[in-house]
């Protein structure tokens, strides 16, 4: 298995760093959405994200990874042993890559071919999502995804379960997973209703600063010459931000989040005029667990500063009368409603 670049030597690209490690924190907050310029480590940083997620513990035999912990959903599998103690084992989250060219079988899995045809046993082989349950579903290139591919993730993704009923099987599984999408929107925008599933989004460009550039191909090149010894060497910054998400993870659960800084929050997205009470629920998800890996006891107007643009630049209305950037937007209301 190919090693993945550290994710503590990844300079520059500060939001898409930063949004990284508040979904770890809290994976209710919905996934992130990276797009940008080709070549600015989108792709590095998601697949490095594996160095922040602290090891799980998962049924011992379950093609899912079901959770032993009693009340939690489980399989069929698990159901039915469920009356008896499930034995349980820990292991790595699984970060899982869904290629562009995937089939349908391959995403939700399909009648395993092999044990029909030379065994004449009728069993179900789980697909992409049902590795992905319990970790993350990594999207390169999510704008050119196919649209039946698109509505099957966003059906899944709503009801965290997945129905596959074909050839004679009727299978429903539990699965629950992170979305996060890359990708340069040059080639394509996303259909609403999957942008509307990404809690983040980040927008990602080529740095302009000279020192900073020749420091990431400084860091890549060595990184390629002996990936083992480089990834060595950055392993005790990984466990320290890894130590860091789990104090945060434990701290998120008593932070509080005043009456007053709610009301800033609906001010704020009915000002810039988003859709529904997701943009809210959102945006206090991602302030209390940005306010956890700052180490604070509540959630301060500091803290929703920091995270406003990262929930709701995605989420705005296109204004034709108003040309400016999402970011400027979104900026210009926080101040307005943080001077008020």
């Amino acid at each position: 298995m190919a090693l993945t670049f550290p994710f503590a030597a990844i300079v520059g690209q500060e939001d898409m760093i930063l949004a990284i490690q508040v979904v770890a924190v809290d994976p209710a907050i919905g996934g992130v959405l990276v797009l940008g310029d080709r070549g600015t480590g989108k792709s590095t940083a998601v697949r490095a994200l594996a160095d922040l997620l602290p090891p799980i513990k998962v049924v011992e035999g379950c093609p899912y990874g079901c959770d032993p912990t009693p009340g939690q959903a489980k399989c069929p599998q698990c159901a039915l042993l469920g009356k008896t103690k499930l034995k349980a084992i820990t292991r790595a989250v699984n970060v899982v890559d869904l290629p562009l060219g995937a089939t349908e079988d391959r995403v939700v899995g399909a009648l395993d071919l092999e044990k029909a045809l030379s065994q004449g046993i009728k069993e179900f082989a789980p697909g992409l999502l049902a590795k992905a349950h319990r970790g993350f579903l990594y999207i390169d290139e999510v704008n050119l995804l196919e649209d039946h591919l698109v509505d099957l993730l966003i059906d899944v993704a709503a009801s965290g379960e997945n129905l596959v009923e074909r050839e004679g099987l009727s299978i429903r599984h539990p699965a629950r997973f992170v979305l996060v999408g890359s990708g340069n929107p040059e080639e394509g925008e996303l259909r609403p209703q999957l942008l509307d599933r990404f809690g983040l989004s980040v927008d990602v460009k080529t740095p302009q600063d000279l020192a900073l550039r020749v420091e990431v191909v400084r860091r890549r090149d060595a990184f390629e010459r002996d990936p083992v010894g480089y990834k060595a060497q950055w392993e005790a910054a990984n466990a320290g931000l890894r130590d860091a998400i789990v104090k945060a993870r434990k701290l998120v659960t008593h932070i509080e989040a005043s009456d007053a800084l709610l009301e800033l929050s609906a001010k704020l997205c009915m000002q810039l005029g988003t859709d529904g009470l997701r943009a809210e629920l959102t945006l206090l998800r991602a302030t209390r667990a940005y306010a956890a890996l700052k180490g604070a006891k509540k959630v301060l107007p500091e803290h929703l500063r920091a995270m406003a643009p990262l929930v709701l630049r995605h989420r705005l209305r296109r204004n034709p009368l108003d040309d400016t950037g999402s970011d400027v937007r979104v900026q210009r209301c926080l101040d307005d409603v943080l001077r008020a």
